[in-house]
């Protein structure tokens, strides 16, 4: 059922009593029926009204009709999940206290490595990579062994044998996590810990009752007794019982001893694309900054490519940004390729032929909310599509790109790298601390002995010049010192730029996630439901929201630590957007006053900067 203002929405009872030949009201798609015409209306133009969300996608400014069909598309969606993996992943989910995305990638990662009877799959066989099909899993001493057919050039089995399961691999996974994420929440009656419908759980025999190890609401509702008792006992006149901080933020009770927390500042959400698609913006743009290189894709702004994307237009920036994950596909010789060579392409995408090559990929995702825009798309209206399914389709790409083998030898490395780093960091640290230690100790020795001498009355010539000496020894070793926290310093840098992907800074009190991109000088925040996205854009506000923080909840004191933490180079790049916003007003101020003499080319705007993009990096 669709949600009203993003809150839970119940239909109109049928009027009591009602006679079968009475004249009567019905709204079409929902079967109400209404004896008053003014309140059939009333009902009808509220349906109309873009106040609506979609339950399972969470797509907002839809109406009524508009919300149903979208619930109805991610539920086929949320369906189309293999049978062979349904079991499994409703087992995984039953009584899981994860959170939907930590859910969702558990479930996603563990899938790749596992098999199943009647999944396709991939081996080497005679030289090559050749598709085959799980017939049986075996069990030979230990080893888990997989009885395969392999496919024929006309997707036919035409011969048998066994081999090792860690032979096999997926070159596609078997599904995607977003659809992993319309399943649990299509097959789940609540969450914390997550619970499957009954009736699915008889169907694949999964326990319906919670295990022992299950302690999560015990813990929270002990927690709220001792809560409560505290209270009771101080209205009793009784010495409360003192509570142990930090504890989980929802069960935090102001005090009238807490120093005064801020206001926490509004987020700001005037983004261009739908605020249910900011996640994916982030994602594409994220991964081409990320592997700009291996991508031969040069870099630009986030607002350009917001920019893009919503321009009703194809631009040279989507197209060069398709093209290099085509080329990194293409190279990749997998499913992509294969579809390619079937169609006889050839190989080069250019300005013109690229939207050929994204039909292709369409008709390859199995996805009729994507493959219904293929005509579109050939008839040349790629510009005309809505931008949610544009950021979806590029997200499908990455999704797919992530996969192949160039990006996955990057990974390795800069894990290797970051290790070895974080390895180089330790001992570091640890020889610092050590030096520290002894220089300590060296002074403490010295300030003892001039005490000594000052007190005997006798202090020699020769005991200064050994003082004055150690004093050098001492400054030098400061200095040594000194440079050891240059060198600490920058590994910590050299590791932050091994980051293999972003993660949140933390969560607050309503499990709302921070996010830094070390390219964009904005703070995002996503609701706990994935649904909602803002951003924080000043040092004002970046300092409002850490006063607002209370540290005696676990999640808001962690994130309030990590915002401390990274505080100066958030901070920096926050006011470095501000000062880059202020030249931008500058410029396009001088682009109008330019404009009321001359007609103003329409790239002169600092909005359509992404209009000029080069691709400097583009391997000709």
């Amino acid at each position: 059922m669709p949600l009203f203002n993003k809150k839970p929405f119940s239909l109109m009872e049928p009027p009591k009593d009602l006679d079968s030949k009475e004249k009567v009201f019905q709204i079409r798609f929902t079967k109400e029926i209404f004896r008053d015409y003014q309140e059939y209306l009333k009902r009808l133009n509220l349906y109309r009204q873009r106040v609506w969300t979609c339950k399972m996608s969470g797509k907002t400014n839809l109406t009524f009709e508009e919300a149903l069909v979208s619930e109805h598309n991610a539920m086929e969606k949320a369906r189309s999940i293999p049978t062979e993996l349904m079991a499994y992943v409703l087992r995984m989910t039953q009584y899981s206290t994860l959170g939907l995305h930590e859910l969702v990638n558990k479930i996603y990662a563990n899938l790749l490595e596992e098999v199943f009877e009647g999944i396709e799959l991939h081996a080497n066989k005679d030289g090559s990579v050749v598709p085959c099909k799980i017939l049986k899993i075996l069990d030979s001493d230990g080893t888990k062994m997989c009885e395969v057919g392999w496919f024929g050039r006309e997707k036919t089995l035409i011969n048998t044998s066994v081999v090792k399961a860690s032979d096999l691999f997926y070159r596609r996974a078997p599904v995607s996590r977003n659809t992993l994420k319309l399943f649990i929440r299509d097959s789940t009656t609540q969450t914390t810990p997550w619970v499957i419908h009954e009736n699915l759980a008889k169907k694949y025999g999964i326990p319906v009752d919670p295990p022992n190890n299950i302690m999560h609401k015990k813990r929270r509702k002990r927690e709220e007794n001792e809560t409560e008792d505290g209270r009771k006992k101080m209205k009793d006149g009784d010495a409360q019982v003192p509570i142990k901080y930090p504890i989980d933020d929802m069960l935090v009770r102001p005090n009238a001893d807490d120093p005064a927390l801020f206001k926490r500042p509004p987020l700001a959400t005037d983004f261009r694309v739908p605020r249910c698609s900011v996640g994916d913006l982030l994602m594409v743009w994220d991964f081409c900054s990320s592997f700009g290189r291996v991508l031969r894709l040069s870099p630009f702004p986030l607002t350009d490519m917001e920019n893009a994307i919503c321009h009703k237009e194809s631009n040279v920036l989507l197209v060069e940004v398709h093209a290099a994950i085509f080329h990194l596909l293409i190279k990749d010789k997998g499913d992509y390729f294969s579809v390619l060579q079937n169609k006889k392409r050839k190989l080069k995408v250019s300005l013109v032929t690229w939207t050929e090559f994204l039909c292709d990929f369409l008709e390859m995702t199995k996805s009729e909310e994507l493959s219904g825009n293929i005509a579109s798309v050939r008839r040349g209206y790629y510009g005309l599509i809505d931008t949610d399914i544009k950021l979806k389709i590029l997200r499908e790409l990455v999704e797919e790109a992530i996969k192949t083998s160039a990006i996955r030898e990057i990974l390795s490395e800069r894990v290797d790298q970051k290790q070895a780093l974080n390895a180089t960091k330790r001992e570091s640290t640890k020889k610092d601390k050590e030096e520290q230690n002894l220089n300590t100790e060296i002074a403490m020795k010295n300030e003892e002995n001039q005490t000594d001498a000052v007190q005997d009355g006798n202090e020699s010539v020769d005991e200064l010049a050994r003082g004055k000496e150690e004093k050098d020894k001492s400054n030098v070793s400061r200095s040594k010192t000194e440079g050891k926290r240059h060198r600490v310093w920058h590994l910590e840098t050299e590791i932050e730029k091994l980051s293999i992907r972003s993660s949140p800074l933390g969560k607050d009190r309503h499990y709302n996630r921070y996010w830094f991109f070390r390219r964009e000088g904005r703070l995002f925040v996503e609701s706990a439901d994935f649904r909602e996205w803002g951003y924080y854009s000043t040092k004002e506000e970046l300092d409002a929201l850490m006063g607002s923080l209370n540290v005696k909840g676990i999640r808001e004191r962690a994130l309030k630590r990590q915002l401390e933490k990274f505080y100066n180079k958030l901070s920096n790049a926050l006011e470095k957007r501000t000062k880059d916003i202020v030249n931008k007003m500058l410029l396009e101020e001088g682009v109008l006053r330019r404009s009321t003499r001359v007609r103003a080319q329409p790239k002169d705007n600092p909005s359509m900067a992404f209009l000029k993009y080069v691709n400097k990096w583009k391997d000709n």
